[in-house]
């Protein structure tokens, strides 16, 4: 199910700020990928899809994108509690379907999604864990698996966002499913990965509000960290920040019998150091778009190549997340959650 030319074509759902750089990647900047339609409830966000993309079809209304004949895949950029449905109704419409993540909220979801995607085994599903695909977390991987620092068995991680002082993420945190659900999902992911997705024992979190007090009345905190320990003894340590003053700060190590590995620890924006008279220092990544805008780009052309290669739902784009593997990282996150709330520890 491709145009005559053998380009995948591809509707866009969803044209926020993540939207808008997802949108752009497929219309002009990967192979074997045509843009074709756009979709978004908002008049402002269909008005700069009419500017900055090459001529989509553009609706207002999911179910009508779906019952576009010329869409084979949907690319869904909606918020956090749409997805599974939104999943289910585009394999159920015969499209391909790349959903952001997280998959659900919910964990009963997340099984309605795995069981429906059970059932159109031809159809591509996945869920966009983009860490998998960035050059360095990719090196790291091929590293550990050549058994260049022996057997793995802990992993630190963090997802730290510059402050935000426009209250950006006090007015998300209602729909976000807190720091963890919404920040350390991708850390989670990143650590079962690397550690050879072991299962998940128990977690416990705990968090604080530095800054953002608009979150308390949601359940939420600006600052949190988690532990979670997995089967044959690996651990995993997770700092979550909205509150860093320096820019988005993202990194991971992992530590092994013979050696370690650390990804990303200084976030650099590029190689230019300034001296002056403060020191020594180097400029931040701002963001989460610009430091993985690379890995961004590469899981869309992972997608296409997948589909076009026919690879089913429920298989593996390249390194990308299966959905068992977002279903786990949202039942760790929850957890966190839970612990977070409860103060205790949380068995699974």
């Amino acid at each position: 199910m491709k145009a005559a030319t053998g380009r995948l074509r591809l509707g866009v759902v969803g044209l926020g700020r993540l939207g808008k750089r997802h949108a752009e990647n497929l219309a002009y900047r990967v192979p074997g990928a045509s843009l074709v339609a756009a979709c978004s409830p908002l008049e402002e966000e269909r008005a700069w899809a009419r500017e900055a993309l090459p001529e989509p079809r553009l609706y207002d209304d999911y179910a009508d994108l779906l019952a576009d004949r010329e869409v084979d895949a949907v690319w869904l950029v909606t918020p956090s509690s749409l997805h599974a449905q939104q999943i289910i109704d585009a394999l159920r419409a015969g499209k391909h379907v790349f959903c952001e993540k997280p998959l659900s909220l919910d964990l009963v979801e997340c099984e309605r999604v795995l069981a429906e995607a059970a059932r159109y085994p031809h159809l591509q599903a996945t869920i966009g864990f983009m860490r998998r695909f960035d050059p360095s977390y990719k090196d790291a991987f091929d590293k550990i698996e050549a058994g260049k620092i022996g057997r793995p068995f802990l992993v630190r991680s963090q997802t730290t966002d510059q402050n935000d002082n426009n209250g950006f993420f006090v007015r998300f945190a209602a729909t976000s499913g807190g720091i963890f659900l919404d920040c350390t999902v991708h850390d989670i992911d990143v650590a079962r990965w690397l550690l050879g997705k072991p299962r998940a024992k128990r977690v416990f979190a705990a968090g604080a509000v530095a800054l953002h007090e608009g979150l308390r009345g949601f359940g939420d905190v600006d600052n949190g960290v988690a532990i979670c320990e997995f089967e044959d003894g690996k651990l995993a340590m997770f700092y979550a920040s909205r509150t860093q003053a320096h820019g988005n700060d993202t990194h991971s190590e992992v530590i092994g019998t013979a050696g370690a590995l650390a990804i990303g620890r200084n976030p650099r924006a590029n190689r230019v150091e300034i001296y002056d008279a403060t020191g020594i220092r180097n400029e931040c990544t701002p963001s989460f778009f610009d430091r993985f805008e690379d890995a961004f780009l590469y899981e869309a052309r992972a997608f296409v190549a997948a589909v076009q290669g026919g690879v089913g739902a429920g298989a593996s784009v390249q390194t990308g997340a299966t959905l068992a593997d977002a279903l786990e990282a949202t039942r760790i996150g929850m957890a966190m959650r839970e612990s977070l709330l409860s103060g205790e520890a949380v068995v699974l």
